[in-house]
């Protein structure tokens, strides 16, 4: 696709702001790494599990630099970005510890510096800036709005709209969309109204009951200082791709606002800050999906591709750090490993992977390296055996936050309970292929359930004393190693 001016625009500014990072890694080596994921995917506990491990000497056998003893100290330094909020660590930490209870979601992009003091395999003593970048996976999925009219937009969200699982969620949407005359004249109450009606869409489709993924605009759902705005009022219309919108008309006006929204919220975004990443991980929660049924998992994979489409990734060479950054590793994690039996880890990282897997070989083929994890960056639950009649089930100690489950339990939120969640099938494959794969087999055992999934408390940690360095996990120092090891070597 030719670029015009505004792209040419926009890639000189990146350039020019690569130019400027680079110059400065020539005396601080720095890394940026991007943390996303969509909503609920766990990004604030990852990166508090992550700088809590680092900070407090966490155990991390995987993680080789730390593991070996080469990292002398790891320390928090200020941020170098003046207009971006501070990732807020330490009540994050007081939340976790304390409270034991889970820190609030991301709704807005923030950053924390990570200085590492390191000695090379070869001895010599160095230091690497980690940068690390939190924002809501949801802000990613609107980077393909970049290459899109609002034509185009409208035709695929409204085609999106009219599948099985979406259907009965649009239903007040489309009914107010059947009223409106695109070519009539602008009217701002039937935008408000259209705006209003499909983000209460987007909303009841990323409720936990359907857990859809593919939701842009991402704004939408967590507009901020934009709420009200003429960017964030526009909505799909009924129109021809190629048609020419009426001066004066609603089409006209809808398509002003999604330019707009893409002016102001979008290209900001990709240029100030995804365009600079060097790292990058991707936080899944698969086991929503699995909890919803089928249409979410096929709606999750439709998402990861599109996320993975949105990155520029590639070697990173040294025409490639002064003009044009490449992301040159991605992790693409699923979360809540510990929900599951450790029998299970590995097929849930089967899962993610078939889910990934046809972006993934675009990908490849430009010399990045990708990779798929299953893992908890705060594990929550402990391992038994629990004897059903003649039946042994490998199930999970832990407890669950306190409410009503989905199917009436009443759990007080101080009580451990042992539950067996289901088993994923040995083959991802027919997760994707038929329905009644969604309901877990119980291992050889004769049964079926339902898959189970709770949510828990956090651990009882201390807050002073040996504990509390120790944040339990499951393959955190796994996603360590591959996000950053080859750094420190």
């Amino acid at each position: 696709m030719a670029f015009d001016f505004t792209d040419i625009v926009e890639e000189a500014r990146i350039s020019a702001r690569a130019l400027m990072d680079f110059s400065e890694g020539l005396f601080n080596p720095t890394l940026r790494l991007g943390v996303t994921g969509l909503s609920r995917a766990g990004k604030t506990v990852f990166i508090t599990a992550l700088i809590h491990g680092l900070t407090r000497g966490g155990r991390f056998p995987v993680f080789e630099p730390f593991a070996s003893g080469r990292i002398a100290r790891c320390r928090l330094e200020p941020q170098p970005d003046d207009a971006v909020p501070r990732f807020d660590y330490e009540r994050h930490v007081q939340t976790l510890i304390a409270d034991r209870a889970w820190p609030s979601s991301t709704v807005d992009i923030s950053e924390l510096r990570l200085v590492i003091d390191y000695q090379r395999q070869n001895g010599a003593e160095r230091t690497l800036t980690l940068d690390i970048v939190d924002y809501p996976g949801e802000w990613l999925l609107d980077l393909p709005l970049l290459n899109k009219t609002y034509e185009q937009w409208s035709r695929e969200s409204l085609a999106l709209s009219r599948g099985a699982a979406r259907l009965p969620l649009a239903s007040a949407w489309h009914a107010h969309l059947s009223s409106l005359n695109a070519e009539a004249p602008a009217d701002e109450q039937a935008a408000l109204a259209s705006a209003r009606l499909f983000t209460d869409y987007l909303r009841d489709c990323r409720d936990e009951r359907f857990s859809m993924s593919l939701l842009p605009p991402g704004r939408f759902l967590m507009p901020g200082s934009l709420a009200g705005s003429p960017a964030l009022t526009f909505a799909p219309l009924e129109v021809a791709e190629d048609g020419n919108a009426p001066d004066g008309s609603l089409w006209a006006m809808m398509r002003r606002r999604y330019q707009s929204y893409k002016d102001v919220v979008v290209r900001p975004f990709f240029r100030d800050h995804f365009a600079r990443l060097d790292r990058q991980i991707v936080l899944v929660d698969a086991l929503a999906a699995f909890n919803s049924g089928p249409s979410a998992l096929f709606d999750l994979e439709a998402a990861l591709s599109g996320i993975l489409d949105c990155f520029r990734v590639g070697r990173g060479t040294f025409l490639n750090a002064l003009f044009r950054p490449r992301i040159d590793r991605i992790l693409f994690a699923a979360t809540k490993a510990d929900h599951l039996h450790h029998s299970s880890h590995d097929r849930l990282e089967a899962v993610l992977r078939r889910a990934v897997a046809r972006a993934v070989t675009r990908a490849e083929d430009t010399g990045a390296a990708i990779d798929v994890v299953a893992l908890a960056a705060v594990r929550t639950t402990r391992e038994a055996q629990v004897t059903r009649g003649r039946d042994t089930l490998p199930s999970i100690l832990g407890t669950p936050i306190a409410g009503e489950s989905a199917n009436g339990e009443f759990f007080d939120g101080k009580t451990e309970v042992a539950t067996f969640p289901g088993e994923i099938p040995e083959d991802p494959q027919t997760l994707f292929e038929n329905e009644d794969a969604f309901r877990g087999l119980a291992g050889g055992h004769g049964e079926v359930t339902d898959f189970r999934f709770l949510r828990f408390r956090p651990p009882r940690l201390s807050a002073e004393g040996e504990n509390s360095a120790t944040m339990p996990h499951i393959r955190l120092d796994r996603a360590m190693q591959f996000l950053i090891g080859d750094r420190l070597q």
